[in-house]
């Protein structure tokens, strides 16, 4: 552990039955036009804030370092009899503020390194919008589309086993994210409740509503998003019906997005998914969009001129929303992007020498650290409506969500405009400053 003087995480025992990686070393960014790596990515960035408001290399060295990286390997079993192996993955970033919280990933893509960075981001995350917790990150590398029913569900089963050392509702609470949803998180917390010899709600989050699960956590990631773009038009004096949006990615968080837009007036022009971009200069409708997508698993055969997949990133718009995986917006294409605004909606979707470039071009980039909080901030309601055993309406949820975001949002352009910061170099800094007095006072 990096505290001392903290609480222990896990037994010496337990330890002793866990292949348990610390993290030692942090990798230095190599540079490039396609060195893409989220680790790096993330430290280059938190680096340069820490360096610009002064903090002390000590407290910058406990801060960046995870506190512990997890690899296992999960053993599942096949429909037709054989085996399977998948590695898994769990960073727990930083638990100063409160217990580690973060999603788990299904992809093929996933790394030790993309985890790691996820980690960190939500521990930066969670201090901006200021809900007490630390960042945590989980994954495991696996194509879930190739996976019947039954045997998601066991993969599911066997994650869940392999962290329950080191989660609970005090220590880390887990929740979706790419490729999970509510009944995966569902699986999760009845394995660790059998394990456990107790009902534990609590320990994840994201879950059915039939099982503890909070009113409004599907939206709330797209729905927190929209009211930064609320906050945004506010600041900046945009009128809605004038504003016009795209929107890169399709999924839970890109289709709400695009979905409270239109209902607050604003023209959602154009939406993108992995098979291409569907765009209308004067709008979609976006209830045809979401039906569209459902019923035939892609955007492209809504109503609109059909694009390109990556078209949707250059379109001259007022405002893009990067809404799927990291770098989507790297060196290669930052140069074509018109948009005056990015919201960036996905994880760490901009590329530090991709923001460089939008920078000079003037383009405003409103950092995923406060974007797309809406989704662990209505975790964090969920969590606290399991330990109270009382739950909120949907209203209330995002009426509490609505003012928690405008609130960071503020905080976000104050230091801004006292200090001259980009936008992502307030929000970390505004993170920074209470993670960092938080490990003093652990420390003292």
């Amino acid at each position: 552990m990096i505290y001392s003087k903290l609480q222990v995480l896990i037994s010496i025992d337990e330890l002793a039955t866990m292949k348990v990686e610390e993290v030692i070393k942090i990798p230095k960014r190599k540079g490039g036009p396609m060195s893409l790596n989220p680790w790096q990515e993330a430290v280059t960035n938190l680096e340069a804030v820490a360096k610009q408001i002064g903090l002390d290399e000590n407290l910058l060295k406990i801060i960046e370092k995870p506190d512990r990286v997890l690899e296992f390997k999960l053993v599942v079993k096949k429909d037709d009899g054989s085996y399977t192996v998948f590695t898994g993955f769990r960073s727990q970033h930083n638990n100063a503020r409160g217990p580690y919280k973060g999603g788990i990933r299904f992809h093929p893509g996933v790394t030790k390194e993309e985890v790691m960075a996820l980690s960190l981001w939500m521990t930066l995350k969670c201090a901006v919008v200021g809900i007490p917790y630390g960042g945590g990150k989980g994954g495991v590398i696996v194509d879930p589309h190739k996976l019947s029913p039954a045997e998601l569900e066991r993969l599911s089963r066997a994650y869940a086993r392999a962290v329950a050392p080191i989660i609970g509702p005090d220590k880390d609470v887990p929740a979706p994210d790419v490729n999970t949803n509510a009944q995966i998180m569902a699986w999760m917390v009845d394995e660790y409740s059998h394990l456990k010899g107790e009902l534990s709600l609590a320990t994840f989050t994201g879950k059915p509503i039939e099982m503890g699960g909070s009113q409004g956590r599907t939206e709330a990631t797209g729905r927190g998003g929209v009211d930064v773009l609320n906050s945004l038009a506010k600041y900046y004096k945009l009128s809605p019906k004038e504003t016009t949006v795209a929107i890169q990615g399709f999924g839970n968080v890109g289709s709400w997005f695009a979905t409270f837009a239109a209902q607050e007036g604003y023209k959602v022009v154009a939406v993108s998914d992995s098979r291409g971009t569907i765009y209308n200069p004067q709008g979609l409708d976006i209830e045809e969009v979401v039906k569209t997508k459902k019923e035939k698993g892609s955007v492209t055969g809504a109503s609109g001129e059909k694009l390109g997949r990556d078209d949707v990133l250059s379109l001259d718009v007022d405002v893009l929303v990067p809404a799927a995986l990291e770098g989507a917006i790297n060196e290669t294409n930052a140069e074509g992007i018109k948009a005056k605004y990015v919201i960036e909606m996905a994880n760490g979707p901009t590329t530090v020498e991709a923001e460089k470039i939008l920078l000079k071009k003037g383009v405003k980039v409103i950092p995923d650290v406060l974007a797309n909080a809406g989704g662990v901030t209505v975790s964090y309601f969920e969590w606290v409506q399991n330990r109270q055993g009382y739950y909120w309406p949907k209203a209330e949820v995002f009426a509490k969500l609505e003012k928690i975001m405008a609130q960071a949002f503020d905080e976000m352009m104050a230091k801004v405009e006292e200090k001259g910061l980009t936008h992502r170099q307030a929000a970390y800094a505004n993170a920074l400053t209470k993670i960092a007095a938080a490990v003093k006072q652990r420390l003292s």
